[in-house]
């Protein structure tokens, strides 16, 4: 059986690189994310690319809405194999001093960043464990090692760091059943993602920022994924 992907955050950054780097290894890629038109777009390009690649729309904020969404792909591409959840937020939302940080503020932050991928490995892993093999990679912004990084950004980086340790934890879990788990933490801008564009709308200094290449994350991610040496990675690399 053709495996496949869900990109769950797809966007022109990480997540389409990813889809493009699995599949050129013979990945079906399912792309997920809110906006229909971007995500059919990223869709046409890559079956124009020989990849045959679904768009499924769904907010990523709601975690209740994921077992609709999950049986949407398997419906679509019979399971899934490996999961790569990478969603970028507002760059707006992330803009909170911690003294001003009200809970409510904090709840679209826990619901996308580390509930909803709760949900999703909740539904999937057991399946992956049965077959003894299958993996989730995540991708988080480095400041989730260091909130000293990002002062006055204190929404997604608070979670992050929470996101981080469930992430190792998972590792733990279910690296003897055959299953791998891994993150990539970058700590840099990434190269024509939805996030260096609108910081740039918004007037935010990204000189002193480094940036990456979609591609090379990507690179990290399939090699993680099939080196299953470490369960984390920070790129670029030296960056801490």
């Amino acid at each position: 059986m053709t495996e496949t992907i869900a990109v769950f955050g797809a966007g022109t950054g990480l997540g389409m690189a990813t889809a493009r780097r699995f599949g050129r290894e013979g990945y079906r890629v399912a792309l997920v994310a809110r906006r229909p038109e971007p995500l059919a777009e990223l869709a046409t390009r890559l079956g124009e690319e020989g990849i045959e690649a679904e768009p499924f729309t769904a907010d990523l904020s709601d975690p209740a809405a994921v077992p609709a969404l999950l049986a949407r792909i398997t419906a679509r591409f019979g399971r899934i194999d490996v999961v790569e959840y990478a969603p970028v937020g507002s760059v707006a939302e992330f803009m909170q001093p911690a003294s001003q940080m009200s809970a409510e503020f904090l709840r679209k932050h826990v619901d996308l960043l580390l509930n909803t991928p709760v949900e999703i490995v909740h539904a999937l892993a057991p399946r992956m464990a049965t077959r003894g093999d299958g993996g989730f990679l995540f991708a988080l912004g480095a400041s989730a090692l260091d909130a000293s990084a990002t002062p006055g950004m204190s929404g997604a980086p608070s979670v992050a760091s929470a996101t981080r340790h469930w992430v190792h934890a998972l590792h733990q879990d279910l690296a003897g059943r055959g299953v791998y788990a891994g993150l990539l933490l970058v700590a840099a801008v990434v190269d024509g993602s939805q996030g260096q564009r609108e910081a740039v709308r918004l007037g935010v200094d990204l000189s002193a920022i480094p940036t990456v290449s979609p591609a090379d994350l990507a690179d990290a991610h399939f090699d993680l994924f099939t080196a299953r040496d470490r369960v984390e990675r920070i790129a670029p690399h030296g960056a801490y």
